[in-house]
Order: C-alpha cells, then structure tokens, then sequence
C-alpha cells in the first residue's frame, strides 16, 4: 500500500527566517517525512550547497526523493535512513565535516496516522504495532499493553500522555488481558472506553488520544531519542550553525528547552571563588526565551500546527 506522503509544513515561514539558508550551506533536516520543509531549504542553498534530510521510513525517503528531484532540480540532495538519535553515525555515513542548518519537526507523518497497518490510529481496527521503523525496533504497542505490569503502564500513560484516567486504564488492561490478549487498536480503544467514565468521555477529543500517544512514545523511546539527536546536532553545527525544534506536547517542549539551557550555561562555580574551575562555557547561545507559535493564520489554515512550539539555538564559536 501506497500514501502520498505530502502535507503542508507546518511554521515554514518562521522556520526560513529563523534557520536562514544561504546559498552554498549545508543544511540537514532530521525529520524529513514529506519534504515541505526540505524542498524550500533546498532551494536557499542550491546549486552549490548541500541539503542531507533524514527519515527512518523507506515510504517517506522514497517519496521526498521524488518531490525533491521534481521540485529543486539540481539541488543536491542526499537522503539518508536512519533515527535522528543516531544523528553521529548517519552524518559520518555523509562524510560532512558540519552543518549549517538543523531542523527538528517532531510531529507524527500523517500517512504513518493514515495507514491502519501501522497501528498509530485509533480510528481503524489494526495489529497494535506503533514502531516507526519495523526493520530495526523490536519493542510493538502491543507487547507494552501486554506484558508490562499495571504500575509501569499506570506510569507511562501519565507521564507521556498526561492521561488523568492512568490508573484506572491500566488496571483495565491488565483485568482484560488476563481474559485474552489485546492485540489490535479497536481492541484498546474499547478497554479504554471501559476504564473511563461516561461523563468524562464526552469531552476533551477522543478517548483513546492519550493513551495512544503515551504507547508511541514508549514504543519509539521517543523522550531519549530527541535528547541524544539534539546533542549530536549541536556537535556537528558549524560555527553560528542555526538549530530549529518545532515540538508538539510539553514533554518533548521541556526537552528542548532543558537542553538548550544547558548548553548556553556559562560558568557554574560559586562567584566567590577567585577564578573558574568548572571548565563550563557557553557552546550555544538561545534564541527563543519563549517558544513561537504559529500565527492565527496559519491555525485556521492548518490545524496541525495549533500545537506546535518551536525554540532556536545558534552555535557559538568555541574554538578560542
């Protein structure tokens, strides 16, 4: 099965002004998916730069090759499979001595929502899979339904779906499991109907969002990976190298954040000391004290991007 993997990028024009391609740059965007963001970067840096973009899914590289050799002929372009927590490793594998521009869109392809064999959607009866990429994760939605015990799903359906029915869900999937397996999404969707009270499901958008959202996350070890890429992405950033992060819940909002704070910290030792010994300098300098969010434009226009928070680091030159 086929999906068109195109959707409108969300924030492309904050995005522009704030990573700011010139031509002859390197620019390298880790959450390639349909390209909306990639093709304008690469049209910035062409002829003479170079546009890497990442995705671990065939499905997304394959189609965001076409649209890219379509849409900025000449442009070049190289497309790497991989995570983006590997980010040390895929850009050795693209022999760039550093990047000029990252960008970091976390939301979820709507055609990896959109294709019920995948099993992201409560919405269509499939297997409970939810791994982004099948070849190289072995961990599925189901397995976690199944076989993890009713503090650790309590724990990770309020953590990573701030799901305020956590107990009692869990304690629901652990009574029914205990009868026959969970193994596909309608079947969750029902359990967790049957955990939360009828008044309560009437409001606040579909029952099963949260718990859904919490299973991928803990699927994809998603918290971890956007740590790990955003640390690696710093690293390889030239100097005055820009780095975008368009977020769309607070868990992964407060890592970027934390992140960022961390890197821009200076010098930590107590002021009485007569002079430094921690070693600490600033390796980048933050943009954002505040994220941005899209205009009201835009959330009329594209609903997707009501959610979406976006922070900006520059790298600082530490050479000296």
């Amino acid at each position: 099965m086929t999906r068109e993997y195109r959707h409108v990028p969300v924030m492309l024009d904050e995005v522009l002004a704030e990573l700011d391609p010139r031509p002859g740059e390197v620019v390298c965007d880790c959450t390639l998916g349909g390209a909306g963001h990639s093709v304008e970067l690469a049209r910035r840096v062409a002829p003479d730069g170079l546009s890497l973009g990442i995705d671990q899914d065939e499905m997304a590289l394959e189609a965001a090759s076409r649209r890219l050799a379509s849409e900025v002929p000449g442009a070049d372009v190289r497309l790497l499979r991989g995570n983006f927590g590997d980010l040390d490793d895929l850009l050795v594998e693209a022999e760039v001595p550093g990047v000029d521009c990252f960008l970091f869109d976390l939301g979820v392809s709507s055609p990896q929502l959109d294709i019920p064999e995948r099993g992201f959607s409560y919405h269509e009866d499939a297997p409970l899979d939810m791994r982004m990429n099948s070849g190289n994760s072995t961990l599925t939605a189901a397995e976690v339904v199944n076989t993890y015990n009713e503090a650790d799903l309590t724990r990770i359906l309020r953590v990573y779906g701030d799901e305020r029915f956590a107990a009692r869900i869990a304690r629901r999937i652990v009574e029914c499991r205990a009868k026959a397996p969970v193994e596909t999404t309608l079947q969750l969707v029902e359990v967790i109907k049957g955990a939360i009270p009828a008044a309560a499901r009437r409001t606040g958008g579909h029952p099963a969002r949260r718990t859904f959202q919490a299973l991928r996350i803990e699927v994809n070890h998603e918290l971890d990976v956007l740590d790990r890429g955003l640390r690696a992405a710093v690293r390889w950033a030239n100097s005055g190298g820009r780095i975008c992060v368009i977020s769309y819940h607070s868990l992964e909002d407060r890592i970027v954040k934390h992140v960022f704070s961390e890197l821009s910290q200076g010098c930590t030792c107590p002021p009485d000391l007569p002079v430094c010994v921690c070693g600490h300098v600033p390796i980048v300098e933050v943009r954002t004290r505040k994220p941005l969010v899209a205009s009201r434009e835009e959330v009329a226009a594209n609903p997707r991007s009501r959610s979406a928070l976006m922070r900006v680091a520059v790298k600082l030159d530490v050479t000296g």
